[in-house]
């Protein structure tokens, strides 16, 4: 008779082997190129969707329904909120650069390229800029979303609520947070998947900021029963951060050590997220007993 505990990790196994073993191909060429623009951006996209398609083959290889992985929407509530989370944290974080000079607000020439871009130059700076982010802030979330879906399919459909079964809510968001950090180390120390710093200083800040991450994604999951709220919480934060504050704020020097995912002040706004979610992990259901 088999042991029983090696039963209950042994999806576990199969779902990070694979995803890994998928990942690997993607690695190689980004790394090769040593962009993540590579392939006209394709062969990120492709690493985003290696946690997805693994959890769609290792779903397969157990023979379990692919529907149990989270895909109905849930109470629309957890849905908004898992829009605006990632834009409030990302607010309060780039706030305090610019308050503190760290960056300054707002970078001239990019936005520049925008008013280029939109042909509105008569309009003024701050028009470009709120236009911008209400076009992005929509249309923008529905794009970082197909990229998102790849990951979090795996990740947030399959891994967290099959280590949820025996881990409970901290050590799952522990868990998955660090080997989600690690699964884009790769491209963080052999890419360009850095805003600038020491290889070492950006690890650092990533690591802390992605596992405190992980606290908010493993709450919304579990407690809306739904895959969709990490899909946006994901596409959320890859937008605004990626594509809206990060660009808008300019060098003053040391900007690279303090702002975006690389730098130190994302991670401590969201270790406070983190506490916050942590707190209220008793609102959750309870780990099955009969595991």
């Amino acid at each position: 008779m088999g042991n029983p505990t090696n039963n209950k990790y042994k999806p576990i196994g199969i779902f990070l082997t694979i995803t890994f073993a998928l990942s690997a191909i993607y690695y190689f060429l980004i790394i090769h190129s040593g962009t993540l623009s590579s392939g006209w951006g394709q062969f990120t996209m492709g690493l985003m969707w290696c946690p997805g398609i693994s959890a769609l083959i290792t779903m397969k290889i157990l023979k379990r329904n692919i529907s149990d992985l989270g895909w109905q929407w849930g109470k629309t509530k957890y849905q908004l909120w898992s829009y605006l989370i990632p834009l409030l944290y990302a607010l309060i974080a780039y706030i305090v650069i610019w308050v503190f000079d760290w960056g300054g607000f707002y970078d001239k020439d990019f936005v520049v390229r925008l008013t280029n871009s939109f042909g509105f130059g008569e309009l003024g700076s701050g028009f470009i800029i709120a236009f911008y982010f209400i076009l992005f802030g929509i249309f923008g979330t529905i794009r970082s979303a197909a990229s998102a879906l790849g990951e979090e399919i795996g990740w947030r459909g399959f891994f967290v609520p099959e280590l949820y079964k025996t881990q409970g809510f901290t050590k799952t968001s522990l868990i998955s947070g660090f080997i989600w950090g690690v699964w884009h180390l790769p491209i963080l120390l052999f890419a360009d998947y850095n805003s600038g710093t020491p290889s070492w200083y950006a690890m650092s800040c990533f690591m802390v900021l992605i596992i405190s991450m992980s606290f908010i994604y493993t709450w919304f999951r579990i407690k809306s029963g739904s895959l969709w709220t990490a899909v946006i919480l994901h596409a959320s934060h890859n937008l605004f951060i990626q594509r809206i504050f990060t660009p808008l704020t300019s060098d003053t020097g040391s900007t690279a050590y303090y702002i975006d995912e690389f730098g130190i002040v994302l991670p401590i706004v969201g270790i406070g997220f983190a506490i916050y979610y942590w707190s209220k992990r008793k609102e959750l259901k309870p780990v099955p007993n009969n595991l």
